[in-house]
């Protein structure tokens, strides 16, 4: 069935998996995996997050822009951008903590 044609919560719940899945693809074309940042912490915390956080921005662009483009799903797209952005911010953020916390352990790069 065309997308235009869904009524209801179908095509809203389409948008936002559509904006979510987004913000994941975004940030995980900018940075490598939390797993690497946990692992390299030590010597390169301020390099990852920094990537991390120019990958949020361009997410939020693309999402923004999402929203205004489709007026009629706006709030899921911009629900599921958000929480998407949050909770891989978070991962990057605590991935960063848990590594910086278990310095002395080796890494993957000298």
């Amino acid at each position: 069935m065309a997308l235009e044609k869904m009524s209801g919560n179908g095509s809203a719940g389409i948008a936002f998996l559509v904006s979510a899945g987004i913000v994941y693809e975004i940030i995980a074309a900018a940075c490598s995996s939390p797993q690497t940042t946990e692992i390299n912490a030590a010597k390169r915390a301020p390099t990852l997050m920094k990537w991390v956080n120019l990958g949020i921005a361009q997410a939020a662009l693309f999402v923004l822009a999402a929203a205004c483009f489709d007026k009629n799903h706006r709030g899921a797209i911009l629900s599921g951008g958000f929480l998407a952005g949050a909770l891989m911010y978070w991962q990057y953020d605590h991935a960063r903590r848990a590594g910086l916390d278990a310095a002395g352990l080796p890494g993957t790069e000298d």
